[in-house]
């Protein structure tokens, strides 16, 4: 494509707006933002960002498009619903879906927008709020070679490690079980919490100990010492209702693949449990509260 003179963000969100301010800092051009809450728009700051009222006003000054947005169905609605992407393509020549998008509906979603002559490429991103505001995101890509050579500088404003990881569709099925295994690995350390505290053995010193020895990992580093140890598990992270949707996009992989998954069948009924016993809106390691429920006293 030609070289590209301006960009496009929709959804200004947990993650989006600090995506977008990275975005639009750092790029050197400017970034056409929308979001259907008119008070995430007025949060937004930085000469370079131009706040639009409407998906067509995006798509009328912005060669590439970047959205973050909750789920496959509001990427949907804003690429095929009246005045959307689609419908009112305008100067949009790439779309790149940040989102964590099922699969199958986001390869459907790319031969769509081949139709309208948009090239898709798939980038949901991995890593909490504070990578999002500091743009060091994992971000995961799927699509055709020569556009993420195009976006590739683009991304960099928001994310730190980003891998081209094949066609459509590799990017989300990177990161559909990447999360899916962070999730495994939160139940798992919340079953190793209560069994060493039921032991006798302080939390804090376990999982510091732990993370000297071969089960260091990110999530015991971050979920497990500063989540689960604590007990804090704050209405503004990533909530269970969240984290069901996702470990629902990796059994549906999983099934597709004819793959008998086990264990992240089980992590998923405790994150419903968890959902259906009012947690939600938590950050999703509050499924600890369920097993600690579970506890049978000798």
């Amino acid at each position: 494509m030609n070289a590209v003179s301006s960009l496009g963000f929709v959804g200004l969100g947990v993650m989006g707006a600090p995506m977008c301010n990275n975005l639009a800092a750092k790029s050197g051009l400017a970034v056409a933002g929308f979001d259907n809450v008119p008070e995430a728009i007025a949060r937004m700051q930085g000469a370079a960002f131009h706040p639009c009222q409407s998906l067509a006003q995006v798509a009328d000054n912005a060669d590439v498009v970047f959205l973050s947005l909750p789920a496959v169905k509001q990427v949907a609605e804003v690429c095929r619903g009246p005045g959307g992407l689609f419908a009112h393509k305008g100067r949009v020549k790439i779309v790149v879906d940040m989102s964590t998008s099922a699969v199958k509906e986001t390869r459907e979603l790319a031969g769509e927008a081949a139709q309208h002559g948009i090239t898709w490429l798939d980038a949901p991103v991995a890593r909490l709020r504070e990578a999002a505001r500091l743009g060091t995101l994992s971000i995961m890509v799927g699509g055709p070679k020569e556009a993420y050579d195009t976006v590739l500088p683009y991304l960099k404003c928001m994310g730190s490690d980003i891998t081209h990881c094949g066609a459509v569709g590799a990017g989300q099925t990177v990161k559909i079980l990447n999360n899916m295994i962070v999730f495994m690995t939160a139940h798992a350390l919340s079953e190793a919490l209560l069994i060493g505290r039921e032991a006798g053995v302080d939390p804090k010193l376990l999982f510091e100990t732990m993370a000297l020895g071969s089960s260091d990992s990110f999530v015991l580093r971050n979920i497990g010492l500063k989540a689960l140890v604590p007990g804090i598990f704050p209405l503004l992270a990533f909530p269970t209702e969240y984290a069901i949707k996702d470990i629902s996009l990796a059994l549906e992989l999983a099934r597709d693949g004819g793959v008998v998954a086990e264990q992240a069948t089980r992590t998923h009924a405790l994150l419903e449990k968890t959902r259906d016993a009012g947690y939600a809106k938590e950050y999703y390691p509050v499924m600890i509260k369920l097993l600690e429920a579970m506890i049978k006293k000798p």
